[in-house]
């Protein structure tokens, strides 16, 4: 030191080693430092500062180059500047050897200090230049920099200037001036480095039309997420659009973060089959004893998702873990200052200028723990939502590969739970997983200034800490084991919903629905038990946390002050340790929060596992041979064969081939094994070229009826007409709105069946493959479209004449076109070959064709005889018997459920040509306090004030407690002690129990109170949906229904409750805080209520934006779980178009963009949370400021409480604002549920007062008189003026051209639809004057589609459990399903899986006519589904013509056929006459 700074430069020899006089600069009214500090250590601290920081940044930009940016007017100033400073730093450096070469002393720091300062500014120049060329458009290092010298500057610049004051004949001109302008560009640099420069060439921003400011803002911007206010004015001017958000930043999309994770996700399972291959060579038979011990193997032989999870989103971590480390130190600073505050008004002697230092460095460090906690959370959230990103793609990736079995175990409600709730669990983790080791070291460092504070008195509170751990560990533990119960009754509970949503047609027109929502209540209250029970442990949990901070307090203090009586107890040892132990409590609080939080993350991480390690189907399943430009004319399109010859078949290139067979025999499953489905035990399949699938059940997308068809290929438009007509869809084309721009609804809600195939065999042509599997596409058309699409498509002459086609059919017309049939029975193929080979050996195809074409065709034949026999017979060929009829019959397109394809376009129910489903409804209002009203009479208003009550009662306590420590503490010593301090102690601790009692009042009642009102919500939502008319069905996607029974519910559950819990406590701290402020310093009146201005205007300000950024959110997370529902439904077709990538491209556009909404939401709270915090700042500045300005007429105690209390205000004030906006977003669950209680409802079901005779309908007699229906309101009538009388037991068959009318009559039968006009009679009863279910209950019909659900046999025919076992077996031998069911292993008890999967399409169709036999009703309504009809004569056949919805002709087909009407040219035209 004395050869830098000789001891003529210091003044003060004495205190050489410290460069620094401390009387000079503390124990004065006037403070200065030495020069020698201020020309040695203000110089060094910015050089060491940019010197240590300058190699790694540039190997950071280095390897993060984000391209290059031009030289600006900015970049220009920015260097100029630099070379200026470097030049003043020389001009010092030459004039110091000037002056020494004058014979002037001149010290070695004055060579040393400016050589060091110029060329780290030439540094700084250097890295503004190399910023540029990496493309960085704002510098945190450098603003620092610039930062960290101007203060240092400024300490010197305040020395001169006294020094200037005091001592003017000493003043070195040129030093002086060269320092003034050192310090002016200083401080131009500083405004500079503030500013941001022009995006690089060729970056996102440029090329983006709304790229995300953030990349291009500033650094001061990014760290006070200034950058989002545009954003923020706009929706407080108007709600918040879909075109006013950003583009997502690259490194959060899609393409970039699921990539990540499935790679590392791979190479864990790969680590787990190499070794287990390993394992395998090396070993030898397990012995008995050693069984054990393998199953423990198998236990670890899991692949890690935790470890693909951490090396995916480690390196975030750590960087928010560094965030935390500096946050966790700053957070004992304020106890520190607090400390020094409570001294200095203690020592009257001090100067004054120390309380306000004070004060400014307290504001100084809280505004720097605020912005870099802020950016912690920035960090912490940004990677959740990459981290939901990651999961829900890849989850949606192995979705598309699991082989069948695998897809069984896990149903369509499971899967969309791992999407929503599980990755939703994992992003919430994902903020408080730091606290795992923040919390313990929060809680060392306390305990370690505590022990300076105390002494080892505070080993008391850290035993009673230490007695909470086990406990807490306890409650973790059993919630975990709750938390598995009620996740499994939520996936029931989703999964049969999900059901009922699809199915709910058939609930309808059988009136099941109060036997399905008492399944669904029943599933429910086994729900609820588990969380009343997870409830009254969390209300344990609040209790140990909220009192564990002042147990441990009440325990200190007490040993402390009962240990020695001349311990004192004054106000900094009181009010430090309050200070502390509230540090204390947050860890304390929050570590119960994050053990649980992990344990429900566990469980789903678990589940997670599970489903991504589910066994892949085989790429090798099916071989692909390459084709070559010179194939052999017989070469092989299609080849199967195995060593057992089970099914052994070669099809030739070209070739059309028929495969036959009776109900369960392998049709389906032949198809599945040629596209890869099925598990290949042993032999080889072969396809050459592309194939094209057309499901038994067509999967339709919502989409555009042209996007259906085109399925991601490129349009053609002559191709396209050529497709559209040969499928016969251009009738329908000219119906629709939008003509082929039509939006086709989920599953094609708004098409007929027959409709839908059209759709799904025009997809599979256009795509123009060399392979065509088609599993019997015909079967749900007209008779005569099925013949135009047969003769037009797949035979000889269509448009895939050369194509090898492979046609499932139980059209016979169709089969003597066949180059080869292949006949199917029990899984095996038994005969193949040409049509008049099969015929010819009477064997297995022989018996089918007998099956279909029995005697009973030629009895009608002759006994109608002519023309009208022939199309008896086909009608038979229809509607044939049960007993031997196995699969779907052509049918009429008339899907019942929705009016669609009608001669009048405004049938359709659409109200534009952009489509009919309505998406969830984006609603632009604020929170009305009528939903809080509404959740409060769910809960209950005693409760609800009771519980506001006890919260009342228990800050009371607290503030009580505190305010009586401070008399204590200001009690007077007499001889070294303090006389009543067993009777302080004895208030102070009942004051802390009173507090506990009440906490753990008003968790429970909070907790019961969330619960009962979940449990009402829930059911009156149940029942409004399921009250609901079919028209709501058509109208709501099923994914917004789900995500009600879902998410919403989930959020009503567990989030409304703590919540509320949270806010309440928040807003209690706040106002008791503010209080106690008042009362110590009644002068921060004056700054209170213009910062309570300011944060009401700052916390409306960002809940316009928020809320409507929560709903844009909300409103893009259905089209993610639907689409992925409808790519669920559709896999094997996605897989045998080989689609796979498009839909994966297409899921992850979608979580984008619900993406793009949530992170403005989320950087709007971080927004917010700089600003709230701030006002907090503010106030605990105000507090101290004001008590050091009255520091002469304030008792230490009463200042320590006001301190202290503020030092919790910014805390408190940030999480208020965060639950107040969270309560207001979640409650809009509250809302959402509610809406469907407003929705139109149908008729009641039952009538209180009916009078209806118990029999009824005895006789069957319907009258239909002068009857019309509507669609809706505003649309023409459908059908109108209908006049029928059908006897009992007469059978009508009612026929049309689509859209004539037949769906409609059906509709009004059932009361589906409200007559208009007219009424219809059943022996005589008016039937809208019946309530539904006395109506649907008694007449009973087969549904076009068989829809069976969830559960077993018997439940799915018989779900009341009216019927006993003998009737039901009796109906299932009616339906000739006796043996097969007889079979099975459970027989009646047999578990149907997720919509009857494990049945084939054929004994699905003939369970629902076994349901349909067991109610024996007197009317029976057959749409267009496999149905017994008895043909004994033709008197009891009628036939109602309908035509453009109304009556055209009613008779005998026979007296119908000589009139030569409609139902003449209809026969005609489908070659019948």
């Amino acid at each position: 030191v004395e050869t830098i700074c000789p001891s003529g430069t210091l003044k003060h020899p004495s205190v050489l080693l410290c460069f620094q006089d401390w009387n000079r600069t503390w124990q004065t009214h006037n403070p200065d430092l030495t020069p020698c500090f201020q020309n040695t250590v203000l110089v060094w601290i910015p050089c060491l500062y940019l010197w240590l920081f300058a190699l790694l940044y540039i190997l950071y930009l280095k390897r993060n180059d984000r391209g290059y940016i031009c030289m600006t007017h900015l970049n220009r100033a920015k260097t100029a500047i630099g070379f200026t400073l470097w030049l003043i730093c020389w001009a010092d450096v030459f004039y110091s050897f000037w002056e020494r070469s004058h014979g002037a002393t001149i010290a070695p720091v004055y060579l040393v200090s400016p050589t060091m300062l110029g060329v780290t500014m030439l540094l700084a120049t250097f890295l503004i230049q190399y910023e540029r060329m990496k493309g960085v458009q704002s510098s945190g290092v450098m603003l620092n920099f610039w930062l960290i010298t101007i203060v240092c500057a400024t300490v010197t610049f305040h020395s001169k200037i006294l020094h200037a004051l005091n001592e003017p004949a000493s003043v070195n001109v040129f030093k002086y001036t060269t320092f003034y302008i050192y310090y002016t560009m200083l401080l131009i640099s500083l405004i500079l480095a503030c500013l941001s420069d022009q995006p690089p060439l060729f970056s996102q921003a440029v090329r983006d039309l709304n790229p995300c400011p953030e990349s291009g803002a500033s650094f001061l911007s990014r760290i006070t997420f200034w950058w989002i206010t545009g954003l923020m004015v706009t929706g407080y001017k108007r709600p918040l659009e879909e075109k006013d958000l950003w583009s997502l930043n690259t490194e959060d999309k899609s393409q970039r973060v699921v990539p990540q994770l499935v790679r590392r996700w791979d190479q864990e399972c790969n680590k787990v089959k190499r070794s287990a291959r390993e394992e395998k060579k090396d070993g030898q038979p397990i012995e008995e004893s050693e069984i054990l011990l393998v199953k423990t193997l198998k236990k670890t032989g899991d692949p890690s998702l935790f470890c693909a999870l951490c090396r995916t989103f480690g390196p975030y971590f750590l960087v928010s873990s560094l965030y935390k480390i500096v946050h966790d130190i700053l957070m004992f600073v304020g106890p520190e200052i607090l400390r020094l505050l409570i001294q200095f008004v203690n020592d009257s002697s001090a100067p004054d200028w120390h309380g306000y230092f004070y004060t400014t460095l307290l504001f100084v460090c809280t505004c720097v723990q605020t912005l870099i906690l802020q950016k912690y959370f920035h960090v912490c959230f940004v990677t959740g939502m990459r981290l939901r990103t990651a999961i829900v793609g890849a989850v949606y990736r192995k979705a598309l590969v699991i082989t069948n079995a695998a897809r069984r175990t896990s149903t369509v409600g499971e899967i969309v739970n791992l999407m929503s709730v599980d990755a939703q669990r994992f992003m919430d983790l994902i903020t408080y997983i730091n606290m795992i080791w923040s919390a313990p070291l929060q809680v060392i460092l306390a305990l370690y200034f505590l022990w300076q504070n105390l002494g080892p008195s505070v080993l008391a509170g850290v035993a009673v800490m230490v007695l909470m751990v086990p406990l807490n560990a306890v409650i973790a533990m059993k919630t975990k084991t709750y938390q598995v119960a009620q996740m499994k009754s939520k996936d029931n509970r989703i999964k049969l919903m999900n059901e009922v949503l699809n199915g709910i047609k058939v609930l309808k027109l059988y009136a099941w629905e109060l036997a399905f929502k008492d399944k669904v209540s029943a599933i429910r209250e086994s729900e609820l038990r588990v969380l009343k029970k997870t409830a009254y442990l969390g209300a344990v949990s609040t209790f140990t946390w909220v009192c564990a901070p002042f147990l441990v307090a009440l325990s200190t203090f007490a040993v402390y002050v009962l240990v020695d009586e001349h311990n004192i107890l004054d106000a900094q040892k009181a009010f430090v340790s309050l200070a502390l132990f509230n540090i204390l409590r947050f860890p304390l609080n929050m570590l119960p929060m994050v053990i649980s939080s992990m344990v429900q993350a566990s469980v789903s991480m678990k589940r997670l596992r599970v489903f991504l390690s589910h066994e892949e189907l085989d790429e090798d399943n099916v071989e692909r041979p390459a084709i070559s430009s010179c194939e052999s004319s017989d070469s092989q399109a299609v080849q199967i064969c195995n060593k057992t010859n089970v099914i052994n078949v070669r099809i030739p290139e070209g070739a059309f081939v028929a495969v036959v067979g009776h109900v369960g025999s392998g049709k389906s499953s032949l198809l599945s094994a040629l596209l890869g489905e099925m598990q290949k035990q042993e032999g080889s399949v072969s396809i050459k070229g592309s194939v094209a699938y057309v499901p038994q059940q067509a999967w339709i997308q919502n989409a555009t009826l042209k996007d259906n068809i085109l399925f991601g290929r490129d349009g053609k438009d002559s191709w396209y007409q050529k497709v559209v007509e040969a499928c016969a869809l251009l009738p329908d084309l000219e119906i629709l709105p939008g003509g082929d721009s039509t939006e086709i609804g989920e599953k094609g809600v708004n098409l007929s069946g027959g409709q839908k195939q059209r759709v799904s065999v025009a997809r599979a042509v256009y795509c123009n493959c060399a392979v065509y599997l088609l599993d019997d596409p015909l079967s749900a058309v007209d008779a005569h479209v099925g013949k135009h699409i047969f003769e037009k498509i797949i035979g000889p002459q269509g448009l895939l004449q050369g194509r090898t086609r492979v046609l499932v059919t139980h059209g016979l017309s169709f089969l003597p076109q066949a180059d080869l049939i292949l006949v199917m029975v029990d899984g095996e193929i038994t005969e193949m070959g040409s049509y008049t080979e099969l015929l010819g050996r009477q064997g297995a195809f022989a018996e089918f064709l007998h099956t279909y074409t029995n005697t009973e065709q030629e009895e009608v034949e002759e006994s109608v005889g002519g023309e009208a026999g022939r199309f008896i017979s086909e009608l038979l060929s229809c509607f044939h018997a049960a007993n031997t009829k196995p699969d779907p019959c052509p049918r009429y397109s008339s899907k019942y459920w929705t009016r669609t394809c009608s001669g009048l376009g405004s049938d359709l129910g659409f109200s534009n040509p952009s489509g009919p489903v309505k998406t969830s409804s984006l609603r632009c209002w604020a929170v009305k306090l009528s939903v809080f009203w509404e959740y409060m009479k769910a809960i209950g208003l005693p409760l609800s004030i009771f519980s506001i009550f006890l919260f009342f009662c228990h800050h009371l306590s607290s503030l009580g407690s505190n305010y009586w420590l401070s008399l204590w503490t200001d009690d007077p010593v007499i001889n070294n002690t303090q006389p009543n301090r067993e009777m302080r102690l004895g208030v102070y601790g009942a004051l802390g129990i009173s507090q506990g009692i009440a906490v753990f009042c008003y968790s429970v009642a909070v907790s019961v109170g969330g619960i009962l009102a979940s449990r009402y919500l829930h059911q009156t939502m149940l029942y409004n949906i399921l009250r609901s008319p079919m028209s709501f069905f058509e109208r709501t996607p099923s994914g917004n229904l789900v995500n009600r029974f879902a998410k919403e519910t989930d959020t009503i559950d567990s989030v409304i409750p703590s919540i509320i819990k949270m806010f309440m406590g928040s807003m209690f701290n706040v106002l008791g805080s503010c209080a106690v402020i008042l009362i110590a310093t009644p002068l921060v009146a004056i700054i209170i209520p213009p910062l309570g201005l300011f944060y009401f205007f700052v916390q409306r300000f960002y809940v316009a934006s928020s809320r409507q950024l929560k709903r844009l959110e909300s409103v893009s997370r259905s089209p993610v779980y639907t689409h992925f529902n409808e790519t669920l439904l559709g896999t094997s077709v996605i897989r045998a178009f080989g689609e796979q990538q498009r839909f994966i491209t297409e899921s992850d556009g979608r979580v984008d963009h619900n993406q793009k909404a949530y992170f403005p939401s989320i950087v709007a709270n971080r927004w917010l949370a700089v600003r709230l915090e701030f006002v907090g700042n503010l106030i605990v500045t105000s507090a101290a400021l004001f008590a050091v300005m009255a520091r002469d007429s304030l008792s230490p105690g009463i200042m320590g409480l006001s301190i202290s209390y503020a030092l919790q205000v910014t805390a408190s004030l940030n999480w208020l604002v965060r639950m107040s906006s969270e309560l207001e977003t979640s409650i809009v669950a509250v809302e959402k549920v509610k809406e469907y209680g407003d929705t139109e409802k149908e008729a009641e079901w039952r009538l209180e007062h009916s009078t209806l005779p118990a029999g009824w309908p005895t006789a069957g007699h319907i009258e239909i008189h002068n009857f019309g229906l509507r669609y809706r309101e505003d649309l023409e009538l459908a059908i109108s003026d209908i006049s029928v009388n059908i006897e009992g037991a007469e059978k009508v068959g009612i026929v049309g051209r689509t859209g004539a009318g037949k769906s409609s009559l059906t509709l009004g039968l059932f009361r589906i639809i409200e007559a208009a006009q007219g009424e219809i009679r059943i022996d005589g009863v008016n039937i809208a004057e019946l309530g539904l279910h006395e109506l649907r209950s008694r007449i009973t019909i087969i549904p076009q589609d068989p829809v069976l659900f969830s559960g077993s046999l018997r439940m799915n025919l018989d779900p009341f459990d009216g019927y006993t076992d003998e009737e039901v077996w009796r109906a299932l031998e009616l339906a000739h399903l006796k043996n097969f069911v007889s079979g099975l292993p459970d027989k009646l008890n047999h578990e149907c899986s997720e919509g009857g999967e494990n049945l084939s399409l054929g004994q699905r169709q003939l369970v629902c006519l076994a349901r349909a036999l067991l109610r024996k009703t007197k009317i029976l309504v057959l749409d267009e589904a496999t149905a017994a009809v008895d043909l004994e004569t033709d008197n009891l056949i009628q036939v109602l013509v309908l035509d453009k919805g109304q009556m055209a002709e009613f008779d005998s087909p026979s007296n119908l056929i000589a009139k030569k009407g409609i139902f003449y040219k209809m026969a005609k035209d489908s070659g019948l006459v």
